[in-house]
């Protein structure tokens, strides 16, 4: 499996035995420089896709799924403006999902919070900053942004967050180690919209369900009102399917809350 430990642990052993061909033998440099660059490469890959499981072990989808449901979740709210969108489009389909908040939006915005869990959706962590070089904290750091923004809830709501979502997909060893110590279960998506980018609404939509299966974990942000017209289609289009969306919690089998 190519995850950082075991990349870690064969470069190590590589590398020692070009050292000692090295030594002995008349063994060019240009392969220990092609091995420091191959784990150069990997790990950075490694650490803004989530999917590779590359530092730690992320729930991206469930394959034993039976029946034709998925899994919609939000990042980034709670917004202003179009949280509140999102919530009236899948209470009109009784649809449930997943919002994983961000800190700082939280104590701006305690009564969107409230109606997202009082219409029977589960919220997860998603730092509290979500901060741009979220990716490059000290794992002191990570903890207090984990902490605080679980403390937050807790004041508000009297829930203690079990699930996490890392800010952009990145992961690395102290992102890893903050989340084993929190003992949060990491979860990440095996469909990406990509609602964040120039792309246009069709293609999003079309990114979204052109492979679509049952068990799939759609990523979306509740943060613009482009993924509101985009989320009223995709609605429109599950439903005609007859498949269902509900929380990630129900679809992993786990707990959203301790």
């Amino acid at each position: 499996m190519l995850t950082y430990k075991n990349v870690n642990k064969t470069s190590i052993v590589l590398l020692l035995v070009f050292l000692l061909l090295k030594v002995f033998y008349s063994f060019s440099l240009i392969w220990i420089c092609a091995l420091i660059l191959i784990w150069i490469i990997l790990t950075t890959i490694g650490s803004f896709h989530i999917r590779w499981n590359y530092f730690l072990k992320a729930n991206h989808k469930n394959k034993n799924i039976d029946n034709h449901v998925i899994s919609l979740t939000f990042d980034d709210g709670p917004h202003k403006e179009h949280t509140e969108k999102v919530l009236a489009l899948l209470k009109r389909y009784n649809f449930k999902a997943t919002f994983f908040l961000i800190g700082h939006k939280i104590e701006a915005h305690p009564n969107l919070v409230e109606a997202i869990i009082n219409q029977g959706h589960t919220i997860g962590n998603h730092t509290y900053s979500h901060s741009n070089n979220f990716g490059f904290f000290k794992t002191e750091n990570v903890l207090k942004e984990l902490k605080k923004t679980n403390q937050i809830i807790e004041k508000l709501q009297g829930l203690k967050m079990n699930l996490y979502r890392p800010a952009f997909g990145v992961t690395n060893p102290r992102i890893s180690t903050a989340i084993k110590t929190l003992n949060l279960i990491p979860i990440g998506w095996s469909v990406r919209s990509l609602d964040t980018t120039k792309d246009t609404k069709e293609m999003i939509l079309t990114r979204i369900t052109k492979n679509l299966q049952k068990g799939d974990i759609v990523l979306l942000h509740d943060t613009s009102q482009k993924t509101v017209e985009v989320l009223e289609q995709l609605l429109i289009f599950l439903d005609k399917k007859r498949w269902q969306s509900i929380s990630v919690d129900q679809l992993l089998n786990i707990k959203a809350y301790v």
